[in-house]
């Protein structure tokens, strides 16, 4: 009795989840995905207006690059946007977490490498200065 309800419960959450919620969707780097949490929907209308557009979707700044660390990311942060909306604590501005924000700013430097060594390496941008504090609208117009 015990493993039916359990199963059945499963089943009801992941129908739910692959359902209502298109939880498919958040499998694929298709930056429409992000934009089904109508909280997102600014980033994403940023997004469309920015200069990364053409170059870049949301997976590559947001996950990092390998399909395990990618994929463990998105679950995880799935797991924390549905529990966070499921319960109603959710900002009203988006707001990054200190895990993500290191992710994307990984990305930067990964994907603009032969730029970012040498102004990195002077005493003005140290590691200690995120790209973000002067391109912070690059991803995301505003």
């Amino acid at each position: 009795m015990v493993l039916a309800v359990a199963l059945g419960a499963a089943l009801g959450v992941g129908f739910f989840t692959f359902g209502y919620a298109r939880g498919a969707s958040y499998l694929s780097d298709d930056p429409a995905a992000c934009a089904n949490c109508h909280v997102m929907q600014e980033q994403f209308n940023g997004w469309l207006k920015g200069s990364h557009r053409k170059a870049a979707v949301c997976n590559d700044c947001h996950t990092p690059h390998g399909l395990a660390p990618k994929y463990g990311t998105k679950a995880l942060n799935g797991f924390f946007h549905s529990f966070a909306f499921t319960t109603g604590r959710f900002p009203d501005v988006i707001q990054i977490t200190s895990r993500n924000f290191k992710v994307a700013e990984e990305a930067c430097l990964k994907c603009h490498e032969e730029i970012t060594m040498g102004i990195r390496a002077t005493r003005a941008h140290s590691s200690q200065i995120s790209c973000l504090n002067c391109h912070r609208n690059v991803g995301h117009a505003h």
